[in-house]
């Protein structure tokens, strides 16, 4: 699990140590992510599965993408799908992905980087391994976050961000004994490079065995752990956590995390992403790629999806103009 990461954390910026006077975040609960398939075929855990979405808010849902080693001809991405009124944030730790859209938009992401499309008024989209990958496999791991945008920006033009994985600021906890890795959003005066419509914070943290992190969180934010690998646990009273399970927190200035002093030999440290996020608080009507604020604003997406409004599939991906 590479992504970005540093021989010596020590040579980084480090975490201030925390206040006395700060509130610890109790953990209100803690849900095992489901699995299932996604796309072509590849397989995702499914982390906010069973979370309530007042614990969630701005957050919609977000899949694991493996871990999974293919083999030769395996490797498999999405086929041609719409998006309108929320932002994905695909965040590749390990492998390569490719990314095309309606609006001749494109690019590829590989270990550490992420991109950030904000679909807004809407767009056709596309998610595969390059041609070269298909034909050797390897190894393939990431993240998609979906991330809802207010009523007043989901028109709005859609734009990408692509972040590439030197950019995202790093930090190490007083002891050095964590890495964290900084993708959008501020931690403890330290931002980072992705740009985001509705306030959010997103960090991937490596845990060293035996070292805790306790870190300064925003008060209006709510805040939530998901296990990339590994074993550990979570706030103040250390409830247990591992591989594929998400801790929900409660209200605080602060949350904890601590990685157990034995981990398995296939991940050696504990492997966790941080989000944070400011409530929206409007009523939310979502169903497949759409997420909007009423039914009515759902059937409009749907009508100007099926009459080709949100854009058609390029002739170079092999398709008239018209079809889907």
């Amino acid at each position: 699990m590479p992504a970005v990461t540093v021989e010596n954390p020590l040579t980084l910026p480090r975490l201030s140590q925390p206040l006395d006077a700060v509130r610890e975040r109790e953990v209100l609960t803690i849900t095992t992510a489901p699995s299932g398939f996604e796309g072509e075929g590849f397989p995702v855990r499914r982390a906010f599965a069973g979370i309530h979405y007042r614990h969630l808010d701005p957050f919609i849902m977000m899949d694991q993408m493996g871990e999974v080693d293919y083999q030769p001809g395996e490797p498999k991405g999405t086929p041609w799908h719409p998006h309108r009124g929320f932002e994905t944030v695909t965040y590749i730790i390990d492998g390569i992905f490719d990314h095309h859209d309606s609006q001749g938009g494109g690019g590829t992401i590989t270990n550490g980087d992420t991109q950030w499309m904000t679909a807004g008024s809407g767009l056709l989209h596309i998610e595969a391994p390059p041609e070269h990958l298909v034909m050797s496999g390897g190894l393939f791991h990431g993240l998609q976050l979906w991330v809802n945008l207010p009523a007043k920006d989901k028109m709005m033009p859609p734009r990408y961000q692509d972040i590439r994985g030197g950019t995202v600021q790093l930090l190490t906890s007083p002891d050095g004994g964590a890495l964290l890795r900084v993708i959008a959003g501020e931690l403890d005066g330290h931002k980072g490079p992705g740009t985001t419509h509705t306030p959010i914070t997103m960090i991937h943290a490596t845990i060293a065995p035996g070292a805790e992190i306790t870190l300064p969180w925003r008060e209006d934010f709510n805040a939530l752990a998901y296990v990339l690998a590994g074993r550990g646990s979570v706030g103040a009273k250390h409830r247990p956590v591992h591989l594929g399970q998400t801790a929900v927190f409660g209200a605080g200035s602060s949350l904890t995390v601590r990685a157990d002093e034995k981990q398995d030999s296939n991940a050696p440290d504990l492997e966790v992403v941080l989000l944070g996020g400011q409530s929206i608080r409007e009523p939310m009507a979502h169903y497949g790629p759409f997420v909007m604020n009423t039914k009515e604003e759902l059937q409009q997406a749907f009508e100007d999806f099926q009459k080709g409004r949100l854009g058609t599939i390029p002739a170079v991906h092999g398709m008239s103009e018209g079809g889907l």
